[in-house]
């Protein structure tokens, strides 16, 4: 097993309740960072922290914050509520997101509006407020962005566009505080098996459909599964990657090297 260095390391995880954002608190928790939860389902929140602490972390070191991230008052209670709690900060997982569904013809603007503000708005705002707090740990921001930001998909724009924006956003951030010893770089997820696109709208048999199809549409012949999105996440955290900034890392099985016919 690689050594990732993270014990004692301070470590947001936004949307942890399910999904990616579950399995990225569990893999920090399992190598002793202390972490700070969020997620809007109270319930399963605590769950997630329970395992943790099942996982090896002493109870005082699991931190669950009930958060929207729509919500800026939730963003700046997610940090100070960290460092109230850790003293420090050292990583960032910008995880929380929505998928919502909708061509350009046919999306609401309310709708847009709500895809950006959460997959977008508020990335840019846990960047703007935790970089203060990451300069004195020379600390770094994983963004969890999508395939989708890297090549273009019908019948998404919205989450489309919110991902490409979080991708340049990397970017530009990552030029912004490298001078101050702070990396920032995103994964970039093909289909992942989660609740994602079950809550965007698919029934069971279309779900099931759609996983099928992952065997055309990704070059490995399958959708992924959140540990090998959680790993990626790992790696760019840690100092295995310390001259690694301003990346955007597909863990697609080979999903964004394709022109799916």
């Amino acid at each position: 097993m690689p050594e990732y260095s993270l014990k004692s390391k301070v470590v947001i995880v936004t949307g942890a309740s399910s999904g990616i954002g579950r399995g990225c608190a569990e893999a920090f928790a399992t190598e002793g960072a202390f972490v700070a939860i969020t997620g809007r389902n109270e319930a399963a929140l605590n769950e997630v922290a329970k395992k943790c602490i099942e996982l090896g972390l002493p109870q005082d070191k699991v931190l669950a914050i009930v958060a929207d991230h729509s919500k800026e008052e939730d963003n700046v209670r997610t940090v100070a509520e960290t460092i109230a709690k850790f003293g420090q900060l050292d990583v960032v997982i910008n995880n929380a997101g929505i998928l919502v569904t909708g061509s350009t013809e046919a999306l609401s603007l309310e709708d847009y509006d709500r895809q950006m503000n959460i997959n977008t708005r508020a990335v840019f705002h846990m960047c703007k407020l935790a970089i203060p707090h990451l300069r004195k740990t020379k600390g770094n921001i994983v963004n969890v962005s999508s395939v989708t930001g890297l090549r273009s998909f019908p019948g998404v724009v919205s989450y489309n566009m919110s991902k490409a924006a979080v991708d340049h956003l990397t970017r530009c951030c990552c030029l912004e505080v490298a001078p101050d010893g702070v990396r920032v770089n995103a994964v970039n997820p093909g289909v992942i098996v989660t609740d994602v696109h079950r809550r965007s709208g698919m029934d069971d048999q279309r779900y099931q459909e759609f996983l099928e199809h992952c065997k055309s549409t990704h070059a490995l012949g399958r959708a992924g599964q959140v540990p090998e999105v959680a790993a990626a996440v790992l790696f760019l955290a840690s100092p295995l990657a310390s001259f690694i900034t301003g990346a955007t890392l597909p863990v697609d099985g080979g999903r964004h090297a394709m022109c799916p016919r």
